[in-house]
């Protein structure tokens, strides 16, 4: 009799469980979503939860250090209810964004916010030397905060390359010379679980954060190298073999310029920011000051810039049907050229005279980088 109890018992038990743990889940999800704090009197009242338990969540949370007391509530009247918060750097986050000549390296919180960064001058290569330098840029990243290290739930590579769909090796790295490299080396001296990604799906992964209403999307990295990212469902594409949105090999003129695959015509020679850069001094700003000032070579560059890149966005949008964003080093200066562009695009389109699929990026500190250090961030929050 008492084993028959037993087992009954326990499916009841469980379900109690499961309860508890879906009510500690939407309070903390409801005190993430509101960035001013919430009281526990609208905690109770939007999820429907009784005192007790409202209570008791909110005591686990605060003992386990996700949320705090942010002080008194907006008052709607009588006595001001206390609020709640949450910590935002209860957990962060390492990014690295890998390039020939520098790397950056960002901390992130919980809200997806840079908190610190670092670029760094320093050559690629794949050697003792370098992984050990990226591996002190992380920890001094970490220590500039005085950040617990058991706080970092791990470091992400946005590297330009493909990676395998386990992230753990990159099989084709042309830019880089760096085919068939590993995680493991390149994190020989880092202490926290790492992974890679390739740069223009991180930096499609940062446009998505708090991005509720970006469903489906291409976003087009124009960055020292061109890449993409597709959007479907809210979610980064990978693909059957984790090239989707490879724009940066798409070709645009028939035997035309050189690119660093072997290929000619591909968007990249056309489209990279080196393209613009290198007129001033290997200095994007610089490009853009004097462009603004009215210097005649780089308004001839910068409309034969555009005009390509006319023709890649019309062409995603013919084959996709979905809006289109500009992100990377280029895509941070468009907003104020997205007339002319949205101009060039209208005239390319068979069946329409609007372009308002175009836009610029969102999230613009450090998108590589960043994009590879959230999906860290991303996962913890969902298993709270």
């Amino acid at each position: 009799m008492i084993g028959t109890a037993f087992r009954k018992k326990v499916p009841a038990m469980r379900m109690s469980s499961s309860i508890k743990k879906i009510n500690h889940s939407k309070i903390y999800h409801m005190i993430y979503r509101e960035s001013k704090g919430v009281s526990k009197q609208e905690i109770m009242r939007r999820l429907g939860l009784s005192l007790p338990t409202v209570t008791q969540k909110l005591e686990e949370l605060l003992a386990e250090g996700l949320v705090q007391d942010a002080g008194a509530a907006d008052s709607t009247g009588g006595r001001r209810a206390r609020a709640f918060s949450i910590v935002k750097d209860a957990r962060l986050a390492v990014g690295l964004d890998i390039n020939q000549d520098y790397y950056t390296a960002v901390l992130v919180d919980l809200l997806g916010s840079v908190i610190c960064s670092k670029r760094q001058r320093f050559p690629f290569s794949q050697s003792d030397d370098y992984y050990r330098q990226i591996g002190l840029a992380v920890l001094e990243l970490i220590d500039s905060v005085n950040a617990d290290h058991q706080r970092i739930l791990g470091v992400g590579m946005g590297v330009p390359g493909l990676i395998t769909k386990d992230r753990e090796r990159v099989f084709y790295g042309k830019i880089l010379g760096f085919e068939g490299a590993t995680c493991r080396e390149f994190s020989k001296y880092i202490p926290f679980p790492c992974v890679f990604f390739n740069d223009a799906k991180a930096a499609g992964f940062a446009e998505l954060w708090n991005r509720s209403d970006l469903t489906d999307a291409f976003y087009i990295l124009l960055s020292q190298h061109v890449g993409g990212a597709m959007i479907r469902n809210h979610q980064v594409e990978l693909g059957e073999n984790t090239r989707a949105g490879e724009i940066g090999h798409m070709t645009m003129i028939p035997f035309g310029k050189a690119c660093y695959c072997g290929r000619s015509g591909c968007l990249e020679p056309y489209c990279s920011s080196a393209v613009l850069s290198e007129l001033a001094e290997g200095d994007l700003d610089l490009f853009f000051r004097s462009l603004r000032g009215g210097d005649p070579v780089k308004k001839s560059a910068w409309d034969e810039y555009l005009n390509i890149l006319s023709m890649a966005v019309n062409n995603i949008n013919m084959l996709l049907d979905c809006p289109v964003i500009l992100g990377g080093s280029v895509g941070v200066y468009l907003e104020e050229f997205m007339g002319q562009l949205r101009s060039l695009a209208r005239d390319r389109n068979s069946f329409s005279d609007s372009a308002d699929y175009l836009a610029c990026c969102q999230y613009k500190v450090e998108p590589i980088a960043a994009g590879a250090a959230l999906p860290f961030i991303d996962e913890f929050i969902r298993t709270i």
